[in-house]
């Protein structure tokens, strides 16, 4: 069964799709991060803060929104959780972006670079989802495609680790993990927007 909604119960719809078009864009900044001058560390870094902060606040109008109207295109659990989930997301890249500003590591392991760009492809694939949560038969192939992401993301971190293990000193290789594991983590968390995702559609089906 599709959903169908009025014009004035996109709200919630509507914040989302923003929270999601922030972490996209914090996967944009790293990528840039992960490119950059040691000098631009720090501008790179604020911007994603600035990501992170804007997040926060469509988080906050999702909850006053939800607060507030009386019919929602959702139900509130799961708008909540989809928020919580999209919002986390953008902590974790502001996490990892930070980490590289403080370790000043300008020398990324192209494997982690692998690992950014399948974590860029579940949050484009995730930014064009939100908008169409109005539309829930549409979007199975999306939960499939971030699933199948998610487990390639998790096999390109363990053979990072192993690689990091093998060709770094115990504390360089403590400050790359540090990294790679915020990037599996957001990845994770993508998965998890994409199963609740695939939890309303069995819901509403």
């Amino acid at each position: 069964m599709k959903l169908r909604f009025f014009p004035q119960e996109t709200a919630g719809l509507d914040t989302l799709a923003r929270m999601a078009e922030k972490v996209l864009a914090g996967t944009h900044t790293l990528a840039e991060l992960l490119g950059a001058r040691r000098a631009d560390f720090g501008d790179l870094a604020e911007t994603m803060r600035q990501h992170e902060a804007a997040s926060t606040a469509e988080f906050a109008t999702l909850l006053t929104h939800m607060r507030t109207s009386f019919i929602n295109p959702l139900p509130r659990e799961d708008l909540y959780a989809l928020g919580r989930l999209l919002n986390e997301t953008s902590e974790m890249l502001t996490g990892a972006a930070e980490l590289i500003e403080l370790y000043s590591l300008e020398r990324i392991p192209a494997r982690a670079a692998d690992q950014l760009e399948i974590l860029s492809r579940q949050a484009e694939l995730t930014a064009a989802a939100m908008k169409r949560l109005n539309d829930l038969d549409s979007l199975e192939d999306y939960w499939l495609e971030v699933l199948r992401l998610a487990k390639r993301a998790d096999h390109t971190h363990r053979v990072l680790v192993a690689e990091l293990l093998e060709e770094h000193s115990t504390g360089s290789f403590i400050k790359y993990r540090t990294v790679a594991d915020q990037f599996a983590a957001a990845s994770r968390q993508m998965r998890s927007v994409s199963a609740q995702v695939g939890s309303l559609i069995v819901k509403e089906s």
